[in-house]
């Protein structure tokens, strides 16, 4: 099967015209054997290149390259399919775009290929050949350093000190992890993740109860967070808890048991964030509506969590606006490398901002992440690259700090 690469990267410091030349001239030979076809753009910091031909063959080379220690930020644009090469000669060919007249390049490029519609039909590989030349996305290629230009070290100063608590409840318990700013070195926020306590997942427990029983049992495990929260001493801090969209919809004074048991341990509704579920939310989302009416006439925040996991993506945003949403893993992860993500979180990021809620990126787990996460615009993270759920208590929390070997 025809298969293509794009790509974008960033050129190393002290990389010459003439390495970059005897690299494609190398390139050439290796393309032309395994039948790839490649087409190099270089404006003298990035580079941006098209592969094209067999499947494996264009899949094997790409992994070279993202090897190479001649180039870094690494972007993969886009990998498709097609019926024929765009450019039909195998090896590869170099354009470096300060040789041309800016207005004469792309055609160029263009025509070098085979395809005798070019750009008449809106091919998107050919589109993506028009961004990088004409510039139109510049302000978005985030230059991110290596990973290891950051070290993470803990700072007593500025965090809670790691501790454990224990209240006695038999059927629940709680994990807590903190979502961080990590350069103002702010704790924004504690979750409180459910956890079973005879060692079962909490999609395994709720899945064992059945009717209204499993958003009985949603809405009690609430109390046992609240008070973990208080023998942790956490009464003056913001505080998140998860909870089932339909238990306000389907236990008519899940709301007032929600504010009795926060006053009981001596927490106030303005610090609590009720998270839900993007894919559960849609279904009910009239009553589900109604029932945040009550929740944030009593002073609660909503939040989102899970977003752009669920069928209903942006669109739920036109129903109902939440105080925060919290970006899914599945976006987050290895973003840095993915031009596909990070064109769908900045438009995450972008419809927020207008709307004044705020974005949280969850499930962190890489320094690369959080850098372009960062560059992006996003200020609050939680995941194990900062802090893992520590079980009935507090976990020491990491902070980057700027490797001095850099």
């Amino acid at each position: 099967m025809l298969t293509t690469i794009l790509y974008r990267s960033h050129i190393c410091e002290g990389i010459t015209v003439q390495a970059v030349e005897e690299m494609v001239a190398s390139a050439n030979g290796k393309n032309s054997h395994a039948n790839v076809t490649g087409i190099l753009l270089y404006n003298g910091t990035h580079f941006f290149q098209l592969l094209e031909g067999p499947e494996e063959n264009v899949k094997e080379i790409y992994h070279h390259i993202c090897k190479d220690s001649r180039h870094y930020n690494i972007v993969e644009l886009l990998c498709d399919y097609a019926p024929a090469r765009r450019f039909g000669k195998t090896g590869m060919e170099l354009f470096d775009l300060r040789e041309y007249v800016h207005e004469d390049v792309l055609q160029r490029v263009l025509d070098k290929g085979t395809s005798r519609y070019q750009l008449k039909y809106d091919d998107r590989a050919l589109q993506f050949f028009r961004t990088f030349v004409e510039s139109t996305e510049k302000e978005n290629y985030f230059e991110i350093p290596l990973a290891d230009s950051w070290e993470f070290v803990a700072d007593d100063e500025v965090q809670l000190l790691p501790r454990q608590a224990e209240v006695e409840d038999d059927e629940f318990s709680f994990a807590f992890q903190p979502i961080i700013d990590p350069l103002s070195r702010e704790i924004v926020a504690l979750e409180a993740l459910l956890r079973a306590r005879d060692g079962k997942s909490p999609a395994d427990y709720f899945a064992s109860l059945q009717g209204d029983a499993l958003y009985e049992a949603d809405l009690r495990s609430k109390r046992t967070a609240f008070a973990l929260a208080a023998e942790l001493g956490l009464k003056d801090h913001p505080l998140s808890i998860n909870l089932l969209p339909l238990t306000l919809v389907k236990i008519p004074d899940a709301v007032p048991y929600l504010l009795q048991e926060i006053k009981r341990f001596g927490l106030i509704p303005d610090q609590i964030t009720i998270e839900f579920t993007e894919s559960d939310v849609m279904s009910r989302i009239a009553d589900f509506n109604r029932a945040v009416r009550a929740l944030k006439a009593e002073g609660l925040r909503v939040a989102i969590e899970h977003f752009g996991s669920g069928f209903a993506g942006l669109l739920l945003l036109s129903e109902f606006q939440p105080d925060k949403i919290k970006i899914n893993r599945s976006l987050i992860q290895d973003v840095h490398k993915s031009g596909p993500r990070q064109a769908i979180i900045q438009g995450i990021i972008k419809c927020c901002t207008s709307l004044e809620i705020s974005v949280t990126a969850v499930g962190v787990e890489k320094a690369e992440e959080w850098m372009w996460l960062e560059s992006a615009g996003i200020s609050a993270f939680q995941g194990n690259l900062f802090a893992s759920p520590a079980l009935q208590g507090i976990p020491l929390i990491l902070w980057p700090e700027k490797n001095t070997n850099y």
